[in-house]
């Protein structure tokens, strides 16, 4: 498999120049202002890299106020030395500012780098606050919640009456009514009778209701048959 040709990256090779020239006005300007030597040569490297810390902090962690400080001021500096260096001061005779700025560049770098590489405090923008959707309610529980389960019915005092007598059991009766079944009349008039002959005394309507568990209208309606 062929390799694929070397190009030349022409972003690169911009890159190179701008940062050789920035280098080499960063060097110049702190010469002029008494920085000889080798000290010289170090502010641009200051420079240049407090700047790399900075933009690498705000790739690495986001925007924040912090990175975005010390990314300006790097930059402030590296523009402000292009710009000294061409004409617009005497480098021959510079300002007192120039040199006061010079001295304190090294304690303000590394102010600025420390905070960079030591704090890990991030300003995150805040999310926009989104409504969240009500839950769908669960049916199940909706439908239990809403309609309760209907309580069992109880029985009918005519059906338990009716559980005793067979005869009863199987005769049609008629839920309400003036009319009463001939089987019931027979097994009320046998209580009445039975009531009778240990008590001595005629049987009483609410004894009869109570004896058949029937409603008292019912009750009332046999009574009066029994009579």
């Amino acid at each position: 498999m062929a390799r694929p040709a070397f190009r030349v990256d022409a972003v690169l090779v911009q890159a190179v120049i701008a940062g050789a020239l920035s280098f080499a006005h960063l060097h110049d300007l702190a010469a002029a202002a008494g920085q000889d030597g080798w000290k010289a040569w170090a502010y641009p490297v200051s420079v240049d890299l407090l700047l790399v810390a900075a933009w690498r902090r705000l790739r690495s962690e986001g925007p924040s106020r912090l990175a975005w400080c010390w990314f300006l001021i790097a930059l402030f500096a590296s523009l402000g030395a292009n710009v000294a260096t061409a004409g617009f001061l005497d480098l021959a005779h510079p300002p007192a500012w120039l040199r006061f700025g010079i001295a304190g560049w090294p304690a303000l770098a590394f102010l600025g780098g420390t905070l960079l590489a030591h704090s890990h405090t991030t300003e995150e923008p805040e999310p926009d606050p989104v409504p969240s959707a009500p839950a769908a309610p669960d049916p199940v529980t909706a439908v239990e919640r809403e309609s309760p389960p209907d309580p069992a019915p109880e029985p009918e005092p005519l059906a338990a009456a009716a559980k005793d007598i067979p005869e009863l059991a199987l005769a049609p009766v008629a839920p309400a009514g003036p009319s009463v079944p001939a089987a019931l009349v027979d097994h009320a008039r046998k209580l009445a009778d039975d009531h009778h002959a240990r008590t001595g005394a005629r049987i009483d309507t609410d004894t009869l209701r109570a004896r058949l568990g029937v409603p008292p209208q019912l009750a009332e309606t046999i009574a009066a048959q029994l009579a």
